[in-house]
């Protein structure tokens, strides 16, 4: 078939080299400008010099505009593969193939479609997470599932973990879905919008600590915001401190969310949870800290007293 890629990044990268590497034709390639957003920095193999490599026209936007219409018109493709494309793909566009755009997303549709959905999975606690590629139609990653596949999320998996883990499926179920298309099928199963939930980007923001979590939840933000992404953070004496490792404590502790409490074997275990004032909640137990310098410390080097608090901001509490 002859094959259009609306791609970006590592995924789309990916996506892209199954599509050269199988008997479909790619007649173009559509990827976004580099950007400076500090996660679509991280995996950030470009699509445009892939294509250019093997000879596939490109075509750079930052959204599908009307000469990118007539381009793909120009062009006459059969079906258009999507992957990680980051802004909305019209109908004059998604249904100009006669056979549609498959669009191929990293979470288990319909759950945790929109953006960074790994790492939301993580921090919920998901025991699944993975690749469902879905025809495309007016709403975004809501349409018709044509094949979808998981991969466990174990204990001490990270957002970096389950990143390896699910790019390893793109090209798999991108040639596989493209596939049962050309077979003529059509009986693609239709999501249970009553199940859907979508999610925003992720920014800087959102790694920061809130104490008012439970540990169990803390623990997993900590893993969710694993190296290369930005670290989860917080503040100790007005100066920030990145979370690189940190469990559940062993013990239970009471008082207030943020007080630097007690050493427990290789951390330091922080009060946590809105109603630790009840003395029944776990600490987060930090094992390791980045400063602002970039210096990686255990925490029982750095947190050399107990008491004082860790805060959202640079405000010092006693």
């Amino acid at each position: 078939m002859r094959v259009v890629m609306f791609g970006y990044q590592t995924w789309g990268h990916r996506t892209l080299q199954a599509l050269l590497d199988s008997d479909h034709e790619v007649v173009l390639a559509v990827t976004h400008p580099k950007s400076d957003h500090a996660y679509e920095k991280i995996w950030d193999d470009s699509v445009a010099e892939l294509a250019e490599k093997h000879g596939v026209p490109v075509e750079i936007r930052n959204r599908p505009d009307d000469s990118l219409v007539e381009r793909l018109r120009e062009v006459n493709p059969d079906v258009i593969v999507a992957t990680n494309w980051r802004t909305w793909i019209p109908p004059e566009i998604f249904a100009l193939p006669r056979l549609g755009t498959l669009n191929v997303h990293d979470s288990l549709l319909p759950a945790y479609a929109g953006f960074s959905p790994l790492i939301w999975a993580l921090i919920n606690g998901e025991e699944r997470v993975g690749v469902t590629a879905h025809m495309m139609d007016g709403e975004l990653d809501a349409g018709d599932i044509v094949l979808q596949r998981a991969v466990p999320v174990e204990p001490t998996d990270t957002a970096t973990d389950l990143f390896h883990k699910t790019l390893e499926l793109f090209g798999p179920i991108t040639v596989d879905g493209l596939a049962l298309i050309a077979s003529g099928r059509t009986d693609w199963v239709k999501q249970d919008r009553s199940r859907a939930s979508f999610f925003h980007k992720r920014s800087i923001e959102d790694s920061r600590v809130d104490w008012n979590w439970p540990a169990q939840d803390l623990e997993r933000l900590i893993r969710a915001q694993s190296d290369p992404y930005p670290n989860a953070f917080t503040y100790h004496r007005g100066e920030r401190v990145r979370i690189l490792a940190a469990a559940v404590s062993d013990g239970r502790y009471g008082g207030t969310p943020g007080r630097i409490f007690i050493r427990e074997g290789d951390g330091v275990v922080i009060v946590a949870g809105a109603d630790a004032r009840h003395g029944r909640n776990h600490g987060l137990l930090i094992k390791r800290v980045r400063l602002d310098d970039g210096t990686d410390v255990p925490a029982l080097e750095y947190f050399r007293t107990m008491g004082g608090y860790l805060t959202p901001t640079r405000t010092v509490r006693g």
